[in-house]
């Protein structure tokens, strides 16, 4: 997987693969790592805008353990960012049924529009979970909307380093720091709402906004 890639840790494998061996043991937490949007995206198989439609509780397994159940979304989807070599349309999506494993919720009473991303099984059916990037279309801002068109994808080559303490230097003109955490105690603030970190003709990698220069000025954290 790419460099993108969300860093997860799904209990749901290991639980997987205890029960398959005949295991009753249960994961008691779904544990992921701070991940940029750009991070999510890049490293999904599959990123759709979808509206929910309807939703069940199926065992794709036919295994009668409910730590194996999964709650099928039904979707209605309204446009693809990634994954047109994979898949033409999709019509369902899956996620474990308890949050321990990593399941997330949807509201599929109002036909809620979400923006989607996971990966697919070997079968050709969408997993999404609480680690990728599934998100209310609601909530995102208009510059994460327009970076799903393209900006996203021009960064996936880049690395995105996460700045927890000052001094925070960068490694390496291919890396862009994220200091959303150092400034704002917040993995949703400035650069993850408005920023994509795309890399420029000369093969170096900075963060890109269509809009003003934010106020502060993220670069200086690398400095003692």
């Amino acid at each position: 997987m790419g460099m993108g890639q969300v860093w997860c840790v799904y209990w749901g494998l290991l639980v997987s693969v205890l029960l398959g061996l005949g295991g009753e043991r249960r994961a008691e937490a779904c544990s992921c790592n701070p991940a940029h949007p750009q991070q999510l995206f890049c490293g999904a198989e599959i990123v759709i805008r979808a509206k929910i439609s309807g939703e069940k509780i199926v065992s794709p397994s036919n295994s009668s353990s409910p730590y194996m159940k999964m709650i099928q979304y039904e979707i209605k989807m309204i446009k693809m960012f990634k994954g047109f070599d994979k898949a033409k349309d999709i019509q369902y999506v899956y996620t474990p049924v308890f949050s321990s494993l990593c399941g997330v919720k949807l509201d599929s009473n109002n036909k809620a529009g979400y923006l989607l991303s996971g990966s697919m099984w070997n079968d050709g059916r969408i997993s999404i979970g609480q680690c990728d990037l599934v998100e209310p279309w609601d909530n995102l801002s208009m510059s994460q909307k327009k970076n799903l068109n393209y900006r996203y994808q021009m960064g996936c080559e880049c690395r995105i380093n996460t700045c927890y303490t000052v001094p925070c230097a960068s490694t390496g003109d291919n890396e862009c720091l994220w200091t959303d955490w150092l400034l704002d105690n917040s993995l949703n603030g400035e650069q993850a709402r408005q920023y994509a970190c795309i890399r420029r003709t000369d093969a170096t990698c900075s963060w890109y906004r269509g809009g003003p220069l934010p106020e502060r000025d993220f670069l200086d954290l690398s400095d003692p």
